[in-house]
């Protein structure tokens, strides 16, 4: 039975009677839910579903909702649309159009609650230009600009007091006819001055504050359907019942994107996929690809998107059941190809199972399953790679290529928190990469191998430039990453400021190009101890004596702090045991162990350097 399929009185039975297919259906509903009736319905049978018995019960989420207007039942929604994605919650309501007096009173219910994330909903009338309407447009903007920053500086004065997240709403815009095209003529005017506001919001906001974009669910519902002046004289709603689902929908997935990093990897199909037709009964002269018809054109148009992906750092690869070699030559030959070999980081066009070959992608580029999406265009192979790869996230592009760009993003699987160089070149990193381990195939002698790379590290502390990469590594390091401690960008940046910290990055490059910001340390001093609270790396650079060199400069670092023990500590999970006995090829004795927990220890003097193949160029901590 598909959820499409389950009406109210199916699912409802299903819930009551215990049925576990009800959690199934109850989430997708969930998700797809459009209207405010739908997911009241959906939320107030979950709250009568025998809940799944599972073996332990994670903390709760402490949810502060604050803003210029009535948050009931707002938070309701959130708190079923996070509950369906495995996240229970607390929730903080603020005072309706209190929220100012509440982040700047210390002493304020809000603080004692101790969120982990706030939502800040501003009141988009109390957003207004207050001189006239032929005021000088400087004067406009700078109007603007201050209106941003006094809510930024709302937000970032409540980090600096609770430690907390802050998700910032931006404003909707006015739906009134009202001073007609002239509206556009003017930044008094209130359409264009919240539209200045906002964008000001979004290029000015640090990365501790993630903006909600309101603006962009509105005209995405249609600004008239979004509003609602009767809920707001009534009851002092945000929107209509509906807009009110939309915005918890984007609330709930900003949240639960907080605890889970973007798709990596994009697996996708060829025949009926990238052009229509089938490359080895068409040929490359009779596939459909191109501006002369509708269906080429969409083919085309959804390989440029997937380029934009690219560009943005997504990883790319072929996953086909093809002829290799009469697949290749569409990229080579085909004049109205977009998309090229070089924009792919591995290419599997074989009769193998699908399946197989996802894992075949997966251990050349050295990600884990669960980083992959897969696209085809054919529900048989989506269903296959599900039972046999179920990490996979499997996405039906269906028979109609003009759907295929909204299918794709439909699931929201690749949206950055932010951007970084090393995103922008990650592809090319990846090619890098292969030519490696071509060249490591080719020799017997691995010491050779390593010296003909000529690879030169940079060895340095923590800087505000490297930020936004570092905390992206934290976020999303999981298999060589001894501890798996998450950090947000503001904990980090707190970290330049401590003395009794020592954190440093590694930097690697060689004669095949820059492999970038790879690896990522902090250590704490306690007492007479160097105490690694987090040590990550990257797959892509394993085996290359990286280890060696990072663990050099931790007992460099420890004995120039007159530290005279290091401690290590590794905490198991399901993805980091390709780590677990590193501490002891580095002479550490294990000094106590659970389950969950296992503490090493070694003696400063005891440490023996190693020698390797990298040129250090810098090391952290030191002039130049």
């Amino acid at each position: 039975m598909s959820d499409r399929h389950v009406n109210d009185a199916e699912l409802k039975s299903l819930a009551l009677s215990g049925d576990a297919a009800f959690w199934g259906h109850l989430i997708t509903r969930s998700r797809q839910a459009g209207s405010f009736s739908e997911l009241f319905f959906l939320s107030a049978l979950r709250k009568k579903a025998k809940l799944p018995s599972i073996e332990s019960v994670p903390p709760k989420l402490r949810l502060a909702l604050i803003g210029g207007y009535n948050l009931y039942p707002l938070h309701e929604l959130v708190a079923h649309l996070l509950a369906v994605r495995g996240i229970e919650c607390e929730h903080f309501l603020g005072e309706y159009d209190n929220f100012v007096s509440e982040i700047l009173d210390s002493s304020s219910p809000l603080y004692a609650f101790k969120p982990d994330i706030a939502f800040i909903l501003p009141n988009a009338s109390h957003c207004r230009f207050s001189g006239s309407l032929l005021d000088a447009v400087e004067h406009q903007r700078e109007a603007a600009v201050n209106a941003a920053k006094h809510l930024l500086n709302l937000a970032q004065t409540f980090v600096e007091r609770s430690d907390a997240a802050v998700i910032l709403a931006n404003l909707p815009l006015p739906g009134e006819l009202d001073l007609g095209s002239f509206r556009s003529r003017t930044l008094g005017a209130d359409w264009s001055f919240r539209k200045a506001v906002n964008l000001e919001l979004g290029l000015r906001a640090p990365a501790e504050v993630q903006i909600c974009d309101v603006e962009f669910l509105s005209a995405r519902r249609g600004i008239s359907a979004a509003a609602d002046a009767r809920a707001w004289y009534e009851s002092k709603q945000l929107g209509s019942p509906d807009f009110l689902v939309d915005v918890a929908q984007e609330l709930s997935h900003l949240i639960a994107s907080r605890r889970q990093s973007p798709k990596k990897v994009l697996a996708i199909d060829l025949d009926h996929t990238l052009w229509g037709g089938v490359i080895a009964e068409d040929g490359v002269e009779g596939i459909e690809l191109g501006d002369s018809s509708p269906r080429g054109e969409a083919f085309k148009a959804f390989q440029k998107y997937l380029l934009t992906l690219s560009e943005r750092g997504v990883l790319l690869a072929v996953c086909s059941k093809n002829d290799h070699a009469r697949a290749i030559e569409v990229f080579e030959t085909h004049p109205e190809m977009v998309l090229r070999l070089e924009h792919f980081a591995a290419f599997k066009a074989n009769w193998d199972p699908k399946s197989d070959n996802l894992q075949r992608i997966a251990d050349e580029l050295r990600v884990g399953m669960e980083s992959f999406v897969f696209a085809d265009d054919n529900p048989a192979e989506i269903e296959i790679v599900r039972q046999f790869q179920p990490q996979v996230e499997g996405v039906l592009l269906g028979p109609d290529p003009a759907e295929f760009i909204g299918r794709l993003q439909a699931g929201r699987h690749f949206e950055p928190r932010n951007v970084t160089e090393e995103d922008l070149e990650r592809t090319a990193q990846y090619r890098q990469e292969r030519r490696r381990t071509e060249l490591a195939a080719s020799v017997t002698d691995m010491p050779a191998y390593l010296a003909s790379l000529e690879m030169r590290g940079t060895i340095k502390e923590f800087d505000s430039l490297d930020l936004p990469r570092i905390a992206q590594l934290i976020a999303r390091s999981n298999q060589f990453n001894l501890t798996t401690v998450r950090r947000s960008e503001t904990e980090i940046r707190g970290l330049l400021k401590r003395q009794d910290y020592l954190c440093f990055t590694m930097r690697l490059e060689d004669r095949f190009g820059e492999s970038g910001l790879i690896s990522v340390v902090i250590a704490k001093i306690e007492g007479d101890a160097c105490v690694l609270d987090t040590w990550l790396m990257s797959c892509r650079v394993l085996k290359r004596q990286v280890e060696d060199e990072i663990m050099n400069e931790i007992f460099r670092l420890a004995k120039v702090a007159g530290c005279t023990k290091a401690r290590g500590i590794y905490l198991p999970t399901a993805k980091n045991g390709i780590v677990a006995g590193i501490y002891e090829e580095f002479g550490f004795v294990r000094t106590e162990g659970s389950a969950t927990r296992i503490k090493f220890e070694l003696d400063v003097e005891k440490y023996q350097t190693r020698s390797t193949k990298i040129r250090i160029t810098r090391r952290a901590y030191e002039a130049g």
